[in-house]
C-alpha cells in the first residue's frame, strides 16, 4: 500500500513537470504570429522560433545524459527548471529592445532547460513500471502536457492580444507612419509581465521538487543487463531516433502554423487563435483512447500503424479541400499524433539496460525535428502556399509507418516485439 502511494505521488510530480513542458512548448503557436508582427518577419523568418527552441535539444541532449548520470534524475530535473527560468527572464530585455535575435536566445536557453528536464523525466516515467504499460504512463503525462498547452495558448493570447484589435488594425494600416514604431514597441512590451510570472513559477517548481524528495530509480535496477557494450549494437534505437525526429516535426508543423493557415483562408485571428487549442484537445482525446485501449485491446505498435494510416488519409483530404474543412483535417492530425510519442519511445528504448540514459538522450536529441522541418515548411509556404507546404508531412508519416512495421525489430539479436 505504501509502495502504491509512493508510485502515485511520483507520477503526480512527473505529471506536473509534463504540465510545464506543455505550457512552454505550445506557446510557440502564439509566439510565432506575435513575433512575426512585432519584429516584422516573413513566415520563413518566423520559423526560427521553433528552430531556436527545438535545436537546443540536439545540442544539449547528450550533455544532459552525462549530467543526469552524475547528479541523478531528480537533481537533473531541478537544474532543467532553473535553466528554463533563465531563458524566460531573457524575454524581458528582448521585449524592451524588440530584437528578434534576443527572443531567439531566450527560446534557445528555455529549450536547453527543457532538454535536461525531458532527458530526466521521460525515462523516469518509462522505468517506473513495466515496459508493456509504458505507453499508458506516457499518455497520462501527455494529457498533462496538452492541457497545459491549452491553458498556455489561451493565457498568452489574452495577455498579448486581448483588447488590441484596434491597435493591430491601425498597425496594419500605418506603413511608414511615425506611430508604427510606437505601436510595435507597445505590443512587444506586453510579453514582459507573463514571462516574469512564468519565471517565478519555474523557481517555485524547483522548491517543490526539493521538498517532494522523489525516489531515485536507475535503469540498471529496472532492466536486464545487456550483453552489448556499445550503443551502436541497437539499430532499432537509431531508427527510433529518426522516427521521433519526423514525429516531432510533424506535430510542430500541424499546430504551430494553424494561425497562419487560418489567415491564408481569411479567418480572423480572434477565431484562428483557438485552432491550437482544438488541436491539443484532439491530442488529449487520442491520449485517453490510448490509455483505455493499450495494451488490453491493441498493442502500442499496432495502434501506431493504424494512427499513421489515418494521418495520411486526413492529410490527403486537407490538401484537396478548402477553408474550414481543410483546417479541420489539419487539426485532426493531432488526434493521430497522440499515440506516436508514447509508442515510438518504448519501442526504441526497450532492453537497452545500462545504455538507457544515453538512448533517452539520443531520442531527446531527435526533438530537433521540431526545429528543422518547420524551417522547410516555412520556406515551402513562402515559395508556394501554406496548404501545399503541408505535403511535407507525408515524408514523416511514411517513415514512421516503416519504423512501426519493420524498423522497430531490426537489432543484432533478431529480437521481435509483437
Amino acid at each position: 500500500m505504501e509502495q502504491n502511494k509512493k508510485y502515485a505521488f511520483s507520477l503526480f510530480v512527473i505529471g506536473s513537470l509534463f504540465f510545464v513542458f506543455g505550457f512552454v512548448t505550445w506557446l510557440n503557436s502564439i509566439l510565432m504570429p506575435f513575433l512575426q508582427t512585432t519584429c516584422e518577419l516573413t513566415t520563413f523568418q518566423a520559423s526560427f522560433v521553433p528552430f531556436a527552441f527545438y535545436i537546443s535539444y540536439f545540442v544539449t541532449a547528450i550533455p544532459s545524459s552525462w549530467l543526469i548520470k552524475k547528479v541523478g534524475y531528480t537533481n537533473g530535473m531541478m537544474i532543467g527548471l532553473i535553466t528554463m527560468a533563465i531563458g524566460s527572464i531573457l524575454f524581458v530585455p528582448a521585449a524592451m529592445s524588440r530584437r528578434f535575435l534576443f527572443f531567439l536566445c531566450g527560446l534557445f536557453v528555455q529549450g536547453i532547460g527543457l532538454s535536461i528536464l525531458q532527458t530526466a523525466s521521460n525515462p523516469y516515467a518509462t522505468i517506473l513500471g513495466p515496459i508493456e504499460t509504458a505507453a499508458r504512463r506516457i499518455s497520462l503525462m501527455g494529457i498533462c502536457n496538452k492541457v497545459a498547452g491549452m491553458i498556455g495558448i489561451f493565457a498568452i493570447y489574452t495577455a498579448l492580444f486581448s483588447g488590441m484589435e484596434e491597435e493591430i488594425e491601425l498597425l496594419q494600416s500605418s506603413e511608414g507612419m511615425a506611430i508604427r514604431d510606437y505601436l510595435l514597441q507597445d505590443l512587444s512590451e506586453k510579453i514582459i509581465f507573463p514571462y516574469t510570472i512564468i519565471t517565478a513559477v519555474f523557481i517555485l517548481l524547483v522548491i517543490f521538487l526539493k521538498i517532494a524528495k522523489l525516489p531515485e530509480v536507475t535503469a540498471e535496477e529496472t532492466h536486464q543487463e545487456t550483453e552489448h557494450s556499445s550503443i551502436f549494437s541497437y539499430p532499432y534505437l537509431w531508427l527510433g531516433v529518426l522516427a521521433i525526429f519526423f514525429y516531432v516535426g510533424a506535430e510542430v508543423i500541424s499546430i504551430d502554423y494553424l494561425v497562419k493557415y487560418g489567415e491564408y483562408w481569411h479567418i480572423p485571428m480572434v477565431v484562428s487563435k483557438n485552432f491550437g487549442i482544438y488541436a491539443l484537445i484532439a491530442l488529449v482525446v487520442g491520449y485517453l483512447l490510448s490509455i483505455l485501449m493499450i495494451p488490453q485491446m491493441i498493442s502500442q505498435r499496432k495502434a501506431l500503424i493504424m494512427q499513421t494510416f489515418l494521418a495520411m488519409i486526413l492529410l490527403s483530404v486537407a490538401l484537396n479541400t478548402r477553408g474550414m474543412f481543410s483546417i479541420a483535417c489539419i487539426i485532426m492530425l493531432s488526434f493521430t499524433h497522440a499515440i506516436m510519442w508514447p509508442a515510438i519511445w518504448p519501442l526504441s528504448i526497450r532492453d537497452l539496460g545500462k545504455h538507457t540514459e544515453l538512448g533517452s538522450a539520443l531520442l531527446v536529441m531527435a526533438i530537433a525535428g521540431g526545429a528543422v522541418l518547420p524551417l522547410v515548411y516555412g520556406k515551402l509556404s513562402d515559395s508556394f502556399n501554406p496548404q501545399y507546404a503541408y505535403a511535407l508531412l507525408f515524408v514523416s508519416y511514411i517513415y514512421i509507418l516503416y519504423f512501426a512495421t519493420s524498423g522497430y525489430k531490426i537489432n543484432s539479436n533478431k529480437n521481435k516485439l509483437s
